[in-house]
């Protein structure tokens, strides 16, 4: 059975105006899987907001105690903004802050441990991947793959594999299990995208495996990675559980990357994913193009759940679709289907030869 892992404080507004994060993703999700009649009580778990107890046993105390109080006086000073990289353009504060990015924590602690009782969880607000233990990075405070992880690590569901397949190198998950003994790392990313790290040219840890990709990458590319040195990685490494960051910025229309899936190829790739370990958990991660990133989601899922997913939205879904805005997409590239559908049209094309050539150099000896 798979379980759906939230908390009430995604549905209150976060992030600045103007920030890539501005529009509520994680409520639109709920709005419209509650729209589809997708939730039941046996699906759904609250969790909890993560102690300074918990968050400590990665961050640092002094850098979760800045983001805490930063939380609530709503400012920092230069120092504390020059040392932890909170107050900026980058990592705002805004009201709550502490108390989403803490959720986000306990969110990915419950389904780890939901997923060791019943094979599979989903929490859509966690895959905050970039967090540091010391250092917001790239839109995260703190970093809940870590704890989803550790969780897993401590139950004794190991070896971890970890895959992330966000349009942006996982690097704070890289840094914080590099050679650990019972963790795998894999990461499927553009090449050249911020933030510059997971190039695989050898300088990655001996436990990490990075898959550079190179613009619009299609389903077909993708599945050809996925079904290949991706999965031979997994075969020697004969998980016990598997955590993903489901990033929904990989999506064709994205405006903070270039990669070019269909949700119908996201989605199979998260189901070849969750082959490789009975154990699964399932995290979010970017995604910038509300549409895309809601109705993505959203299907997820309705696929991790075993409903049928539908080809149009009734019309609340729909209308909720309509009320979403983003400054970063012009209204004349708006599509369609972004508001009228939840399943996109498959993406498949031909496999070019720097992608045969990626998973040549991949493959496990």
């Amino acid at each position: 059975m798979a379980v759906f892992v939230t908390h009430s404080v995604f549905r209150e507004p976060g992030w600045s105006r103007l920030h890539p994060l501005s529009g509520n993703r994680q409520a639109a999700v709920i709005d419209i899987c509650e729209m589809l009649q997708w939730f039941d009580e046996d699906h759904v778990r609250l969790c909890d907001f993560a102690s300074r107890e918990t968050l400590t046993a990665f961050h640092d105390a002094d850098y979760v105690d800045a983001v805490r109080d930063a939380s609530a006086s709503g400012q920092v000073s230069a120092d504390v903004r020059t040392r932890y990289h909170i107050g900026t353009m980058e990592n705002p504060v805004f009201e709550r802050v502490f108390e989403r990015a803490a959720a986000s924590v306990g969110g990915a602690i419950e389904a780890a441990r939901c997923a060791l009782d019943h094979g599979c969880a989903y929490h859509p607000a966690g895959g905050t991947h970039h967090g540091k233990r010391a250092e917001a990075s790239g839109f995260c405070y703190f970093n809940d793959p870590v704890f989803a992880v550790q969780t897993l690590i401590d139950s004794g569901a190991t070896p971890v594999l970890y895959v992330d397949i966000d349009a942006h190198h996982g690097d704070g998950v890289e840094i914080a299990f590099a050679d650990h003994p019972d963790v795998v790392l894999i990461s499927t990313h553009e090449s050249g995208r911020w933030p510059h790290t997971g190039a695989g040219d050898g300088a990655s840890p001996a436990n990490a495996h990075n898959f550079p990709l190179p613009r619009g990458v299609n389903d077909s590319e993708f599945m050809f990675l996925i079904d290949g040195p991706i999965s031979e990685i997994a075969a020697q490494t004969k998980p016990k559980s598997v955590v993903i960051v489901a990033g929904a910025d990989c999506l064709d229309g994205d405006p903070l990357s270039a990669m070019a899936l269909s949700n119908i190829g996201f989605w199979d790739a998260i189901d070849r994913i969750r082959s490789f370990a009975p154990t699964q958990v399932i995290l979010g991660g970017g995604g910038y193009n509300p549409w895309t990133t809601v109705r993505t989601w959203a299907g997820l899922w309705g696929r991790l759940a075993g409903f049928d997913l539908p080809h149009s939205l009734p019309p609340a879904a729909q209308e909720k679709l309509e009320a979403m805005s983003c400054d970063l997409i012009d209204t004349e590239d708006m599509r369609p289907e972004w508001t009228t559908t939840l399943c996109d049209q498959p993406n498949r094309g031909p496999i070019r030869d720097e992608v045969k050539e990626l998973a040549r150099a991949r493959v496990v000896a």
